[in-house]
């Protein structure tokens, strides 16, 4: 284990501002509030990218419990991991849908929704995975629907690499009822184009949503349609020839989801449906090289907690999940044709029964119990149990602790069955078996004044986890390739917020370790084995005055040595930003400022894809 003498100048920074703001009595004049800031993620401080508009999984890049590993930005291609997972294990899901690309993970994130139609993303882990994730043996994002409010918001902006961004949302509430149950309706438009911190690393993105909502006090029923298209490039984008690659995903996304409260004590029920489809053309502008991908996913599922007596409810959920792919390519062996199939069907039912035991007044013991039963067409299938053990205290200090136990279960994608086994860019292999994973984890939240601490120690087995190596005797035209094999995990993640009038501070720290049995001594990990040993995050939000807040996202990662990457295995990343609320506009009008990668920071986040540099962008937001 390396020395943590680096994690000196990231917790230097996070303590010149707090203390700067320290004694709140030290400035004189009203605090006032700033206008409303669009909350995509509650535990990062900069809402939006400096390089784009904002997208779901810009919330998740500074976020403490997720590494999002990015080409190019986060919103143009990232992967999304969990708890030292790998991009094709981490799930998605929207309302009562999980929401997935059956070609690979890479476009798991691809969600073309505005966050501003959603809430902030639940990142699910250990026992809450199991029991309202899907397909996804790390952890999973869930997210819900926002109520449709009167009004919106317009921001405008512009950068350096000749960066133009803007977006528009906006919604009514209608004033009449219809069955007892208000008509609400929100639209939303976004487009950004830059050339891009480094040479070849342009992007052309646009987004449109659409959305009706029907609500009354128990209920809310969403009826959505999205479109985004993003054409980007960048050197190394998934090759390691040192070439300009592009990529042009088109997606399209229409859904339908309902949900009802069924009484004041969390019980719920949510039924939904959705059609994903994903169009990708990937090149290599030097070689002649293209790849033309479509998936076409079509969901129904249904969740939901029943209070059956006084002190044992019922959680329930089932779901069925049908995909299939068309692949074209100009090479002999890009298409994804040389597996077993190109359709498939997969279902889901799972059950738990949670008991309360009442110790005292504000003592209680929770005691949940079930399974998740998952099949395909394709795969055998699998059950999946989950436990856990709660003591949950209100008047103390403490206020949860909790012992778990849970499995989970996922089936490889396209782009690692299919692909040619024998030679080709990417290399598959028909024959890989659907991964398990079983954990077990000892936590506690803790809470005093206005401070929150939580932590969770942990250790995941993964068996038959889907992996993409690089192995130097193969030709050199192949640049990675699909196995499998067991993987054992085992962390500590930790979460500490305390918020003030002036101040909100959010600081999280997760260690990992990792022991594998798959790889030979002169093959080398691009996914499993791209993790952070040590990572710290910190988010600091500081309102200076009643016009002037700052905010900085800073992270300081000792990477798990890894042989693929060029350089800098303990990187510090930073973003500031500023918002000045104009006087005289009633809070309607406020300026705003970042840069990203502050310190501009060379970082592959992917071994062998150079990191973005520093990017700045100003511009202005008004709310109505």
């Amino acid at each position: 284990m390396r020395s943590l003498h680096g994690f000196v100048f990231p917790l230097g920074t996070l303590c010149v501002l707090p203390a700067l703001a320290a004694d709140d009595s030290a400035t004189t004049g009203p605090v006032r509030s700033l206008p409303e800031v669009r909350v995509v993620s509650p535990r990062v401080a900069n809402q939006e990218p400096a390089t784009t508009y904002a997208m779901p999984v810009s919330g998740l890049t500074f976020e403490p419990l997720v590494d999002v590993q990015a080409r190019n930005m986060a919103e143009g291609q990232a992967d999304v991991s969990i708890r030292g997972g790998t991009f094709e294990n981490t799930g998605f899901s929207i309302g009562a849908l999980p929401i997935y690309d059956p070609q690979t993970g890479h476009y798991f994130a691809e969600l073309p929704v505005a966050p501003a139609m959603i809430g902030a993303p639940d990142v699910r882990t250990g026992a809450a995975n199991s029991q309202a994730g899907w397909n996804a043996t790390a952890g999973s994002v869930g997210y819900g629907w926002a109520p449709v409010r009167n009004g919106g918001q317009v921001s405008a902006g512009a950068g350096d690499n000749s960066l133009l961004r803007g977006d528009v949302h906006a919604g009514v509430v209608g004033s009449q009822t219809l069955l007892g149950r208000t008509v609400g309706a929100d639209a939303s438009f976004a487009t950004s184009q830059g050339e891009g911190s480094r040479s070849f690393g342009e992007h052309d993105f646009v987004r449109a949503n659409a959305r009706l909502q029907f609500r009354d006090e128990t209920s809310q029923t969403d009826l959505f349609a999205g479109h985004q298209s993003k054409a980007f490039s960048w050197v190394n984008l998934y090759a390691p020839f040192n070439q300009q690659e592009t990529e042009d995903v088109r997606t399209d996304l229409f859904l339908a989801n309902h949900r009802v409260a069924t009484d004041a004590d969390g019980g719920f029920f949510q039924i939904g449906g959705y059609y994903r489809e994903n169009r990708d053309t990937y090149t290599i502008p030097a070689f002649a090289f293209e790849n033309n991908h479509k998936t076409m996913v079509r969901g129904l599922a249904l969740d939901g907690r029943a209070n059956v007596a006084d002190a044992t409810a019922l959680l329930y959920r089932a779901g069925v999940i049908a995909d299939d792919i068309d692949s074209r390519s100009t090479s002999p062996t890009g298409a994804l044709i040389f597996g077993r199939f190109d359709d498939r069907v997969q279902t889901y039912l799972g059950a738990s029964v949670e008991q309360t035991f009442d110790l005292s007044a504000d003592r209680s013991l929770v005691v949940t119990v079930g399974t998740q039963f998952d099949d395909s067409n394709r795969h055998e299938s699998e059950l999946s149990p989950a436990t856990k053990v709660e003591l949950r205290q209100s008047a103390s200090v403490l206020r949860n602790l909790y012992v778990s136990y849970d499995e989970t279960t996922q089936v490889p994608t396209y782009q690692a069955l299919n692909a040619f086994s024998t030679g080709g860019l990417f290399r598959g292999d028909p024959n890989l078996p659907r991964a398990t994973a079983q954990n077990l984890e000892l936590g506690a939240e803790l809470a005093a004044g206005n401070w929150s601490w939580s932590a969770a120690v942990f250790g995941r087995r993964d068996d038959e986890l889907l992996d993409y190596i690089y192995d130097p005797t193969l030709p050199p035209t192949t640049a990675r390739s699909a196995v499998s094999g067991d993987l054992t995990t085992v962390g500590f993640e930790t979460i500490v917020r305390r918020q003030t009038e002036r101040l909100d501070l959010i600081a999280g720290y997760t260690f990992l370790h990792k022991d594998e049995d798959y790889l030979a001594a002169n093959q080398a990990s691009f996914y499993a084995f791209n993790y952070a040993e040590h990572r710290l995050t910190a988010a600091i939000v500081w309102r200076v005055t009643g016009d002037l807040e700052l905010r900085m996202d800073n992270e300081y990662r000792i990477q798990e040595e890894n042989t693929l990457r060029r350089r800098n295995d303990e990187p510090i990343l930073s973003a500031l930003g500023l918002i000045y609320r104009v006087p005289g506009t009633e809070g309607r009008l406020s300026l705003n400022a970042q840069i990203d990668n502050l310190w501009n920071t060379y970082y592959e986040e992917v071994p062998q894809v150079p990191g973005a540099r520093r990017t700045w962008s100003a511009g202005a937001t008004y709310v109505w």
